[in-house]
């Protein structure tokens, strides 16, 4: 236990021990996939986590304590079917915590949570970025401001086609976030492997990805993206993919949909309209994520030998 953070005991001991761990986000697991497939899900990114030789520390907060690896019982109550967690962001701690509420934590409080434990690699499905319209809305997710000032390296597919893609990576640019594609020089959206913009930087493979997050921290304190397209063989059919996206948009603006509310919906609908294919693109893309996150922290953990 430390100060407004309770620790799984493997995940305490591994960071007292020097050990590679990956944090892992609840949000993707109660508001991203349905009952009972996030659950399968939840359990395989820690498979893949332990296979790799790192922890994971799958976070969210429960009854008002951010919670940094959850038992395999907190994990089903995260999975549960009528479950209602918040959605919380990092603005959105403080007051969980103070309430003593419980929810599940996005990309950016992920990642502040994980900093604050003294994790410093995250394994999510898409970052959240500048949405079309920004100008004049100011809608730009807090996961590029969490970027900017923590130096947790997120690794994740991109993000979503929706986004305003050249602003979200002038936005990293200019909080001196670096962009990293891995082994692609063209920066992903989410279930496309290429969204048309390049990357301002190419790795390899894990050694070299951990040599550029460790000369990075050495000299900065914000983060690093570490883009990784999904598997070419779970890439969306891109004539489905703006269909879907095309009637996605038109159900937003029915709607009166915006904010923090337009990733789930969106995501409700390409699940839903695709019978299930963009729900195998996701869980797909994640697991390589959680994969190469690994590869990396061990890597980083060997280079600091």
């Amino acid at each position: 236990m430390t100060p407004q953070l309770s620790l799984h005991e493997e995940v305490a001991s591994a960071l007292a021990g020097g050990d590679p761990v990956v944090a892992l986000e609840s949000t993707i697991l109660s508001h991203g996939l349905p009952p009972g497939r996030n659950l399968d899900v939840a359990r395989r990114l820690e498979k893949v986590v332990r296979d790799g030789g790192a922890v994971p520390a799958t976070i969210a907060v429960l009854d008002g304590v951010p919670l940094i690896g959850l038992t395999g019982e907190q994990l089903e109550r995260v999975c549960a079917p009528g479950a209602d967690l918040d959605k919380l962001s990092l603005r959105d701690i403080g007051p969980a915590v103070g309430l003593g509420r419980s929810g599940a934590t996005t990309v950016a409080s992920t990642a502040a949570l994980a900093a604050a434990a003294g994790i410093g690699m995250f394994a999510t499905g898409g970052l959240g970025g500048v949405h079309q319209g920004a100008a004049q809305s100011w809608d730009v997710s807090a996961d590029l401001g969490v970027l900017a000032k923590v130096p947790t390296t997120v690794v994740c597919s991109g993000v979503k086609s929706v986004l305003d893609i050249a602003a979200t990576l002038e936005v990293l640019e200019t909080n001196s976030v670096p962009v990293l594609g891995y082994r692609t020089c063209e920066f992903p959206a989410f279930y496309l492997r290429s969204s048309g913009f390049e990357v301002p930087w190419r790795v390899d493979d894990a050694a070299q990805a951990a040599a550029v997050i460790a000369a990075h921290r050495a000299h900065a304190s914000s983060g690093v993206l570490l883009a990784n397209p999904i598997p070419e063989a779970s890439e969306m059919d891109r004539e489905l993919h703006d269909r879907l996206l095309a009637e996605g948009l038109e159900l937003l603006k029915a709607r009166g949909v915006h904010g923090k509310d337009v990733t789930p919906v969106l995501l409700e609908h390409f699940h839903t309209a695709s019978e299930g294919v963009s729900l195998d693109a996701n869980e797909a893309l994640v697991l390589s994520n959680a994969e190469l996150a690994t590869s990396v922290a061990v890597a980083l953990v060997k280079s600091a030998a």
